[in-house]
């Protein structure tokens, strides 16, 4: 009787040591695939507004040679789709979290020109938040600040 339950008990580890070793090789795989991933907007304009004589918008223009530039006419006759994506390697895992919290992941920067691009296109401007939210400096106040700045490249907020 005991063997039976130590062998069941070493199938069942080794068992166990398997579909980790599976589902670690498929994370890491989606990973890569999301981190070369285009981050796309839409702008209400039609491509020879967008990139005039093929160049790029200013924001996007900054970032050089480190990005790949798609432009394409949106489904449904709705303007351009305006796409970019890093061309260096992009941080997985855990480096991605540390790289995201220090604000150093290539990709939010990628969001911000996009999101900028747009604005300048479709207004004429960069809109930003209200500069200072509150009157005076406050716990929840400096919350805010920070969600504030690091929300254009997160894209939330």
């Amino acid at each position: 009787m005991k063997r039976a339950v130590c062998g069941a008990m070493i199938l069942g580890g080794a068992g166990l040591g398997v579909m980790r070793w599976l589902t670690s090789r498929q994370t890491k795989a989606r990973a890569q695939r999301e981190a070369s991933r285009w981050l796309m907007v839409t702008i209400n304009r039609r491509p020879e507004e967008v990139v005039p004589d093929g160049r790029l918008p200013e924001p996007l223009a900054r970032l050089g040679e480190t990005i790949e530039v798609q432009v394409r006419e949106a489904p449904g006759d709705r303007g351009t789709e305006l796409g970019a994506r890093p061309i260096t390697p992009v941080p997985t895992g855990v480096d991605e979290v540390m790289a995201r919290l220090a604000g150093e992941d290539p990709r939010q920067a990628v969001r911000r020109a996009l999101r900028e691009s747009k604005c300048l296109i479709e207004t004429g401007e960069v809109l930003r938040p209200d500069e200072p939210p509150t009157t005076r400096p406050t716990p929840t106040g400096r919350l805010v600040d920070l969600a504030s700045q690091r929300a254009g490249g997160e894209g939330r907020l």
